[in-house]
């Protein structure tokens, strides 16, 4: 496997695998946060000083603890995603241990477009999104990306560094027709 450099200009046999991958350095910062609330909630369940009763306090806990488990690994499944194109699938991973997890045959993809401006705004939101309007997508930061038009008239969207690079290797590993299609 080999990373590839935003501008690199390499050509890629069909039997090679190009990888691409996007972060989000702000998902940190709300990582740090989920990890606080559960800070908090360790150091009120260990050196409480509270004097209105045990159900208060465990329910302190609670939230503090779940509300933090909740967006710490909420967050740090979508710090970065990571795109990788062999010769028959292409494969989407989110995080670190790389759940969400989505792999699409090359077989099912009709064709792929660069976008250079995708936004976690248009998305609702940073993650693995889905809109009825739009399709699905994988926004981890904004900026470009690549969108995949599906032979079933689905759309899949996702943020990846190099995305003209990710689109020209799609396109030339793509068949001609749809699956199944008599060819002419």
């Amino acid at each position: 496997m080999r990373d590839h450099r935003p501008g690199e200009n390499a050509a890629h046999p069909p039997s090679a695998v190009w990888t691409g991958r996007a972060t989000n350095r702000v998902q940190w910062l709300l990582a740090l946060i989920g990890a606080a609330c559960m800070a908090l909630g360790i150091e009120l369940a260990v050196d409480s000083a509270w004097t209105s009763g045990t159900a208060p306090l465990v329910m302190a806990v609670v939230g503090c603890i779940a509300a933090g488990l909740l967006v710490l690994f909420g967050t740090l499944a979508f710090v970065h995603v990571a795109l990788k194109v062999d010769d028959k699938h292409l494969e989407v991973r989110c995080g670190h241990i790389g759940l969400p997890r989505r792999r699409i045959p090359l077989s099912h993809v009709a064709g792929a477009t660069y976008t250079s401006h995708v936004t976690p705004r248009h998305w609702g939101g940073w993650g693995y999104r889905w809109r009825p309007e739009k399709g699905t997508a994988v926004v981890v930061r904004r900026g470009e990306g690549v969108v995949l038009e599906m032979w079933d008239g689905h759309t899949f969207t996702v943020t990846v560094d190099d995305a003209e690079a990710a689109v020209r290797v799609i396109k030339s590993r793509l068949g001609p027709t749809k699956p199944g299609a008599p060819a002419h």
